[in-house]
C-alpha cells in the first residue's frame, strides 16, 4: 500500500498535473491493435464459424441426430476415387507448375533478362493468376478445343489432329493444362523473392574455391531454395485441389473431382446429401490444413537463410 502511494504521489511530486498524468497514460495506450478487429471480426465470421459448422454437419444427420455415418461414407469407392482424382491432378499441376514457374523465375531474375522483360512477366503473372472460372475455361475451349483457334491452325496449315492423336481438352491432362495457366504465374510471383535472395557472395565464395557452375546450383543454390520451392509446391497444390469454377466451367459434372461431388451433395437434385456434403468439405478443409502446416514449417526454414 505504502509503494502505491508513493508511485502515485510522484507525478505530482515532480509537479505534474493530474491532467498532464491522464493524458500521458492515454498515449501509452496502442490504438493500432484497432486496426485488426476487423481483419478478427472477418476470420472468425468467414473462418472459423463455417468450419465449426461443418464439423457439426459432418457429424449428424438430416434429424439433427449425431452420427458417423457421414464419416464412413467418405471410405466408399465413389468418393474414394473423387479424392484421388482431386488428388492427382493437384499433384500434377502443382509439379508441372512448380517446375517451369521456377524456371522461368531463374530466366527472368538470374538470367540477365532487360528490365522491361521482368516487369512485363510480373504483370501478366499478377493477372494470370487470379484469373479462372468461367472465362479462363472459355479462353482454353476457345483456343484448343474441337474447333479452337490453335486446333483448327494446328490440322489445316500442319497436318497436326490433337483430338485425332488422343488430346481431350476435357480429360485429366487437358485440366491439368487448364490449371497451369494459373499455377505457372502463381510460381513465379511466390518464388521471386527467394530468387532475389540468393547473395551474389555466396556464388563469388564458391568460384573463389574452385566450385563449377554446376557444383555451385548443386551445393549452395538448390539446397538454400528447397525450403521455398516445397512451400511454393503446396500452396500450389492446395491452390489446385480447391477449384471448382473451372472444372465446373470446363467439364460440367461429367468429371468427379471433390469440389463437384461436393456441389452435387449440397446443391443436387439427385444427390442431395447436405451432411455427407458437410463431410466431403471436411475431408477438404483437413488436407488443406495439413498442406498449409507443412508450408509454415518449409517457410520458416527458408527465412532462416534470408537472415
Amino acid at each position: 500500500m505504502e509503494r502505491a502511494v508513493i508511485d502515485t504521489a510522484a507525478p505530482v511530486a515532480l509537479g505534474l498535473s493530474p491532467t498532464a498524468v491522464a493524458g500521458a497514460c492515454r498515449a501509452r495506450l496502442n490504438w493500432a491493435w484497432l486496426g485488426l478487429v476487423p481483419f478478427v471480426g472477418f476470420t472468425l465470421l468467414f473462418l472459423v464459424a463455417p468450419v465449426f459448422y461443418l464439423f457439426h454437419g459432418a457429424f449428424t444427420n438430416a434429424a439433427g441426430q449425431y452420427t458417423l455415418e457421414n464419416i464412413v461414407a467418405l471410405t466408399g469407392a465413389q468418393i474414394g476415387a473423387a479424392y484421388w482424382l482431386s488428388i492427382r491432378l493437384s499433384f500434377v499441376s502443382a509439379a508441372i507448375g512448380t517446375v517451369t514457374g521456377g524456371l522461368l523465375a531463374y530466366a527472368l531474375i538470374l538470367g540477365g533478362m532487360p528490365a522491361w522483360v521482368r516487369k512485363a512477366f510480373n504483370s501478366f503473372s499478377g493477372v494470370a493468376s487470379n484469373f479462372a472460372g468461367v472465362p479462363l475455361a472459355f479462353a482454353f475451349i476457345a483456343t484448343i478445343g474441337r474447333l479452337g483457334l490453335v486446333t483448327l491452325l494446328l490440322r489445316d496449315a500442319f497436318g497436326i489432329n490433337l483430338y485425332a492423336s488422343g488430346f481431350s481438352l476435357f480429360s485429366f491432362w487437358g485440366l491439368a493444362l487448364t490449371y497451369l495457366y494459373f499455377q505457372l504465374p502463381l510460381m513465379v510471383l511466390m518464388i521471386t523473392p527467394s530468387m532475389e535472395g540468393l547473395r551474389p557472395e555466396w556464388r563469388e565464395a564458391a568460384e573463389i574455391l574452385g566450385a563449377s557452375r554446376g557444383q555451385y546450383w548443386r551445393m549452395v543454390g538448390l539446397p538454400v531454395l528447397a525450403p521455398s520451392v516445397i512451400g511454393c509446391f503446396l500452396l500450389l497444390f492446395t491452390n489446385a485441389f480447391g477449384t471448382l469454377a473451372t472444372v465446373f466451367a470446363l467439364t460440367g459434372s461429367n468429371f468427379s473431382v471433390v469440389p463437384i461431388v461436393l456441389y452435387n451433395q449440397i446443391r443436387g437434385n439427385v444427390l442431395y446429401n447436405p451432411n455427407l456434403g458437410y463431410a466431403l468439405a471436411l475431408g477438404m478443409v483437413l488436407i488443406m490444413a495439413f498442406s498449409n502446416t507443412l508450408y509454415f514449417l518449409v517457410r520458416s526454414r527458408a527465412e532462416r537463410w534470408r537472415k
